[in-house]
């Protein structure tokens, strides 16, 4: 059975329910994808877990679910760039469960690998490790995290073959790889999607036996959070033959 759908729509239609967990790649709005989360906005499905490391802003990524009123719970990092996600929290529509970014990487590692917990030093003594279990190893102590299992991930790769190998593109690769590996069922969307064998398999990052549907991605521009430009030569030259 093929695993390109022929959009995300039809690749996610018989897997979304109300109250269900769904991993989401992406790095603000970078490597996120946004054709597979709008297409679970339109699906209509409510009181959603998500996790991922941040939440988009406002109208994009990951924010049009909140906009939608479809998320209940988010697991998280960082949610500094959304402010209706921290009116909803902050007015308890909202439940957050922050959680440090190495250690967010790390629970979603682990429930791809079938590890069901384990210890870090990150958070203790912080409400991070409030009401968890502590272990001292060789006299430091440790907090017990839970491994994380979506019932869905969503993750955006920049090239992919017909049988679900993924490869991403610099730093749209961020929590990608993690995430695709901790869904039940795992969805992927792709810019460029090509044959079998037509990839190196030295350069494959996601494997596809972890990839149940792939979609080709649309073509979309690029948004970026804060741009942050430095001033062109020729400006600055002009800035100083003024006198200004």
């Amino acid at each position: 059975m093929s695993k390109v759908q022929t959009d995300a729509a039809t690749a996610l239609q018989d897997v979304m329910a109300d109250g269900m967990t769904i991993a989401v790649g992406g790095f603000g709005l970078s490597g996120i994808p946004a054709d597979l989360i709008d297409a679970v906005r339109d699906s209509g499905v409510r009181d959603l877990t998500v996790v991922s490391n941040n939440m988009g802003i406002d109208g994009k990524g990951l924010g049009v679910l909140i906009e939608a009123g479809q998320v209940r719970k988010v697991i998280a990092s960082y949610v500094g760039e959304n402010k209706l996600f921290a009116e909803q929290y902050l007015s308890g529509l909202l439940e957050v469960e922050f959680t440090p970014q190495g250690t967010l990487a790390e629970r979603l590692r682990a429930g791809g690998a079938g590890i069901p917990a384990f210890y870090t030093r990150t958070g203790v003594g912080t409400l991070v490790a409030e009401g968890k279990p502590l272990e001292a190893f060789d006299g430091v102590t440790y907090v017990r995290e839970r491994a994380i299992l979506a019932d869905v991930a969503l993750v955006h790769a920049h090239t992919a073959d017909t049988d679900g190998n993924l490869i991403y593109r610099y730093t749209a690769r961020n929590f990608n790889p993690v995430v695709a590996t901790a869904g039940a069922v795992t969805v992927a969307e792709a810019e460029v999607i090509v044959q079998p064998g037509e990839l190196d398999p030295n350069h494959i990052v996601t494997p596809g036996v972890y990839v149940q549907r792939l979609v080709q991605a649309t073509g979309r521009v690029k948004d970026i959070e804060q741009r942050t430009v430095r001033p062109r030569a020729e400006a600055l030259a002009a800035v100083g033959a003024s006198g200004n």
